[in-house]
């Protein structure tokens, strides 16, 4: 009787163990989108910065070489605004932090946008773009894949 309760004693302390662990590895995904989601945010926000004034996107001179007009400054940061979102969306879906349904919504929505001219554009422009490599790629294969990204 004393050997069995022992084992079960084990059992629970093990299971309790186990409980844990998953729960750490939980909360340090989680911690980690977040991390993600807050530099993320930030870039945006520089982007955003770019819409309102155009005039300040020629601090960095390899930004807006390829781009002729305020208008189309705002158009190209506009939608790396948009291309932002959609990486936060992305990378949550990737760490399992986004239901499949939700995401495969995002990812309509971003082929619906890539048949904009001032998105394809921004697409091509050879201008640094701060972003994942992996979700730079998945975004090219996307697109490419449904023909969004024209000739």
């Amino acid at each position: 009787m004393q050997i069995t309760l022992q084992a079960l004693s084990a059992f629970a302390i093990a299971g309790g163990l186990l409980y844990t662990a998953v729960q750490f590895r939980a909360a340090r995904k989680a911690q980690g989108v977040a991390n993600f989601a807050k530099l993320v945010e930030l870039q945006y926000q520089l982007r955003k910065i770019r819409v309102d004034n155009p005039s300040l996107a020629s601090v960095h001179k390899h930004d807006v070489e390829h781009l002729h007009s305020d208008r189309e400054i705002q158009e190209y940061f506009l939608s790396l605004m948009q291309l932002s979102l959609f990486e936060l969306a992305w990378y949550a879906h990737k760490e399992g932090q986004l239901p499949d349904d939700y995401f495969q919504s995002w990812e309509k929505r971003m082929l619906q946008l890539a048949e904009e001219e001032s998105f394809r554009g921004m697409l091509a422009n050879p201008a640094m773009k701060i972003m994942h490599d992996d979700f730079d790629a998945y975004v090219r294969t996307l697109l490419h894949d449904n023909k969004s990204l024209g000739p």
